[in-house]
């Protein structure tokens, strides 16, 4: 038994599929299938079984998976203090969800590292959806977004650092602009212009479509959220946007607050990590600056990003889906 025939068991168990498993490890279907059947013969386990078009861990392989990501853990953390003990620099794995990487990971992430240049840091761009799986596998430290929910066995805890408003908003030419208490149901026939993460339940956006049972004739997704405010701009439709990040095209005159009821309505951006007795001491040191004034005061500055030539060097990008 080695780690990676375990890693690749225990991708599979997470995102349900062989091919998915092989996408997210960078290595061929045949390689995944030839660990997973090396564990299956050394342990006498099925482990998992195809059910609807997806598959079920058998109890053997829930324990398994349990089990895994625990040595997993072990084993990166064994590196860590050896490449440590080199003295070379901590590595602190962040994963952001969409909206959080696009507005407020840079900001944040190049603050804390100018506070502990010992630290470099991987950002991870993730789904909310993905968070929890990605702590209880050891591929992220921290995660910057939705809360990230207990997963099995595994203690998470979620540390509020943002509480932001979200609202709906139009070009000032659009018919809606002038209304007043627009029930939530108009909103449904107008065309939707939304970032990366879609109608994804763990975003702000999703959660309101869903909560007042909103299905928009018209739904366009965008590669980020700035190109999906451009279009609503342009007077092609509605979005729900982060105030604090469109307040210079809310003075220009460029987008308006539509007076939609349940809007404005407020929500919070979490730090979620690992229990204490499994963090990382880079972990630890993020968990105690999200909470700070600078934090917040690098989350909510209206310069419109970092410097490409400052958040280059300490922070390295990379999605994953």
């Amino acid at each position: 038994m080695t780690l990676a025939q375990l890693q690749s068991f225990v991708t599979v168990a997470r995102l349900g599929s062989v091919k998915a498993a092989a996408a997210a490890l960078g290595v061929s279907e045949p390689a995944i299938s030839d660990a997973v059947r090396v564990l299956r013969s050394e342990l006498g386990d099925e482990l998992y079984i195809r059910a609807g078009g997806g598959i079920e861990l058998t109890t053997g392989g829930e324990r398994l998976a349990a089990a895994a990501g625990e040595i997993l853990g072990l084993a990166e953390q064994a590196r860590r203090s050896v490449r440590e003990a080199r003295g070379e620099s901590a590595v602190l794995r962040v994963a952001a969800s969409e909206v959080v990487a696009e507005f407020a990971a840079g900001a944040l992430l190049d603050t804390f590292t100018r506070r502990n240049p010992g630290i470099e840091i991987t950002l991870q761009v993730a789904s909310g959806r993905a968070h929890a799986a990605l702590l209880t596998d050891r591929l992220a430290d921290v995660t910057l977004g939705p809360r990230a929910a207990r997963d099995g066995s595994t203690a998470i805890e979620a540390v509020p650092f943002l509480r932001y408003v979200m609202a709906a908003v139009a070009a000032p030419g659009h018919h809606l602009a002038r209304r007043r208490d627009i029930a939530p149901a108009a909103l449904a026939r107008e065309p939707w212009f939304v970032g990366p993460a879609g109608t994804d339940p763990t975003t702000a956006t999703g959660a309101f479509l869903k909560h007042h049972g909103l299905s928009p004739r018209e739904l366009l997704v965008f590669p980020s959220y700035a190109a999906a405010r451009a279009q609503v701009a342009a007077g092609r439709g509605v979005t729900l946007a982060l105030v604090h990040t469109i307040l210079d095209e809310l003075e220009r005159g460029a987008l308006v607050r539509l007076d939609v009821r349940g809007t404005p309505f407020t929500r919070l951006w979490y730090a979620s990590m690992l229990a204490p007795d499994r963090r990382t001491a880079a972990a630890w040191a993020l968990r105690r600056f999200v909470a700070t004034p600078e934090a917040t005061q690098a989350l909510l500055a209206r310069a419109g990003g970092v410097p490409a030539e400052r958040f280059r060097p300490p922070v390295h990008v990379t999605l994953w889906s």
